[in-house]
């Protein structure tokens, strides 16, 4: 029997990229065959495209997920492309699992309010949200 793999659209901001990367590490721990959909780093649109250029990247990023992985914490709220990518994945009909960051005492209103789940900062946490959702 084949295992499933996922598309996965890892929400994040660079600024907050430990995190992301521990949710990587999270999903192989867990042996969550996936393929991250995010926009890398190092993709040139985020120092030299515009904005509306890279909101078409996520766009097409998005389309084509099993679903979209956004960490819940309160700077979410302040992040215009939070919006945009709960927006794209809303109107794709994409699910989404938002993931209480570790410690986190307060979760976006925003995020919590358009997630199809919201789990707790665990690995096994997030596995089973992506089995259930993706």
């Amino acid at each position: 029997m084949n295992k499933k793999c996922y598309r996965l659209f890892i929400s994040h901001s660079w600024s907050y990229s430990d995190a992301y990367e521990k949710i990587l590490e999270f999903l192989e721990q867990e042996k969550i065959c996936f393929y991250d959909h995010s926009v890398p780093k190092d993709d040139p649109i985020h120092t030299n495209g515009s904005d509306k250029e890279l909101e078409e990247a996520i766009e097409a990023k998005i389309k084509g997920v099993s679903g979209v992985i956004i960490l819940a914490g309160v700077y979410a709220t302040y992040s215009k492309w939070i919006n945009k990518e709960i927006k794209i994945a809303k109107k794709y009909n994409k699910p989404i699992i938002a993931v209480k960051h570790w410690g986190a005492q307060k979760v976006s209103q925003v995020v919590k309010d358009n997630a199809d789940e919201l789990v707790a900062w665990q690995a096994l946490s997030i596995a089973n949200a992506i089995k259930k959702w993706c």
